[in-house]
């Protein structure tokens, strides 16, 4: 499957294959916090606020679908953080366990010199363990731990949040 996919800048006509596959990640309470689908029109302002040079949202294209999506989020909002970004990667349910989560966080640590990006931080439920293994499989290191901090359907969940320094 690697072979036969595409790897761009999201596109606006894109958005509505973004949040599908967003949305397709909350019933499991596993990836997100939201608790119901977003729309479209909920996502415009955070789609717009992605820049291909400095904050990219790049999909997965693989023979004309939309398989998955990867961002990076500005953290924390002031400029003292500008070479901080928060990394965020999403998969189709038929695009999960191929390797292309592993594929797209290597494209993105790859892009970081570019994108003038030198620390990578990751958001992470506790009982995510697909996500933390493939992170830890990159050497992001748990840089915080926030115990019970989520409530997802009565259950108290932690979150960690992983770091990585990508400078050479």
């Amino acid at each position: 499957m690697l072979s036969d996919i595409a790897v761009r800048d999201a596109e606006f006509s894109d958005l509505p294959a973004i949040v599908e596959i967003y949305n397709s990640t909350i019933p499991s309470r596993m990836v997100t916090a939201d608790l119901e689908p977003v729309s479209v029109q909920s996502k415009t302002h955070w789609f717009k606020e992605h820049s291909p040079s400095s904050r990219p949202l790049w999909v997965i294209d693989h023979q004309g679908k939309i398989g998955g999506w990867l961002s990076f989020q500005s953290f924390y909002g002031r400029p003292a953080y500008h070479s901080t970004a928060e990394i965020s990667i999403y998969l189709h349910p038929d695009f999960r366990g191929k390797g292309l989560g592993k594929y797209m966080l290597q494209k993105a640590i790859d892009a970081c010199p570019r994108l003038q990006i030198k620390t990578l931080l990751a958001f992470i439920f506790g009982h995510n363990k697909p996500s933390l293994q493939l992170f830890s499989h990159f050497e992001f290191e748990k840089w915080a731990h926030l115990p019970n901090v989520a409530e997802l359907d009565g259950v108290e969940r932690d979150l960690i949040i992983l770091g990585k320094r990508v400078t050479p």
